[in-house]
């Protein structure tokens, strides 16, 4: 039985459509079609029902996708055992990050990544939605997250380092806080739903302090560029507002009170099963373009550990 016929049939079963997975393989929707109904020749089984728009699997189909998971992928591990050359990453990875952290800091290193990896296409899909890794079919996710999911496998990739941040404008006509509890007395600006501020006390203490926000929007670049324009104070990522630290566009809204963040950037995979070649490469990229400290961070040392 063909490997790669059992691979395009896993991997209709995860895009649910002919056509894309198709696609995904480097083959014409005829090509891809006239394969599977030789695989399900030589099986004696019908494993998918075909609409125009999708194909869904049978109860055959069902039943026969585990066991070709499992060949598809001890396939790639042997592969993988031959050495990274024998193990040239091939087809299409699908790829699911953060929309401001992907514009930022994935995408303008995307040439070197493909100039690597000629033989590899990737399908990037960025979105601040948390999209579900199995039902997309994707391969690997970069997120922020605590790892709440054990149903996945992790590999951590940086800090994920966080900063008040104001204009000096707006600091100047607003006057600087000097506890958490001043935050009341200022116009705060909220990504998303990150209403609740968890800093560090001078006993090392969490405070936490809801903000109730004048601006809410769902999108850090937007907030942090709105906070440059002085409308107010901002929990920001550092990733996201290193450039204008730097240039002191943002200054430290409440230097002395650092922020606490539980949460981790990582890449997120389906399986702890032996890793593909494509997944494999990425995310030891990623590992290597971000370092075990970020280069966002360079510079912002001081900053981050709360001293005024």
């Amino acid at each position: 039985m063909d490997v790669d016929d059992l691979n395009l049939f896993v991997r209709i079963a995860q895009l649910s459509s002919i056509s894309a997975a198709a696609r995904d393989l480097g083959l014409s929707p005829a090509a891809a079609s006239a394969r599977l109904a030789a695989l399900e020749r030589r099986l004696s089984a019908r494993l998918l029902h075909r609409t125009t728009r999708q194909a869904t699997l049978t109860e055959d189909g069902l039943a026969f996708l585990p066991h070709a998971e499992h060949v598809v992928l001890a396939a790639d591990s042997a592969r993988a055992a031959l050495g990274r050359e024998q193990a040239a990453p091939r087809g299409t990875l699908r790829v699911a990050a953060p929309a401001s952290f992907a514009r930022m800091h994935i995408v303008p290193g995307l040439p070197d990544f493909c100039s690597r990896y000629p033989g590899l296409a990737l399908d990037l899909r960025i979105s601040d939605s948390i999209v579900d890794l199995v039902e997309g079919a994707f391969d690997v996710a970069v997120r922020y997250t605590d790892l709440s999911d054990s149903s996945f496998v992790a590999r951590r990739l940086a800090p994920d380092n966080r900063v008040l941040v104001a204009s000096p404008g707006y600091l100047k006509q607003r006057g600087q806080p000097t506890t958490p509890d001043d935050l009341v007395d200022h116009a705060c600006l909220v990504v998303g739903t990150l209403d609740l501020w968890t800093f560090r006390g001078k006993d090392a203490e969490p405070i936490e302090r809801r903000v109730t926000p004048s601006l809410r929007i769902n999108d850090g670049s937007a907030v942090r560029d709105a906070a440059s324009a002085g409308l107010g104070i901002a929990l920001m990522a550092t990733w996201c507002a290193a450039d204008e630290l730097r240039s002191g566009t943002l200054v430290p809204a409440l230097p002395a009170y650092p922020l606490i963040s539980t949460q981790t950037l990582w890449a997120l995979y389906p399986s702890s099963r032996e890793l593909a070649p494509k997944v494999r490469v990425f995310i030891d990229w990623l590992v290597e373009r971000f370092g075990h400290q970020p280069y966002w961070d360079s510079g912002l040392e001081k900053l981050l550990v709360g001293d005024p």
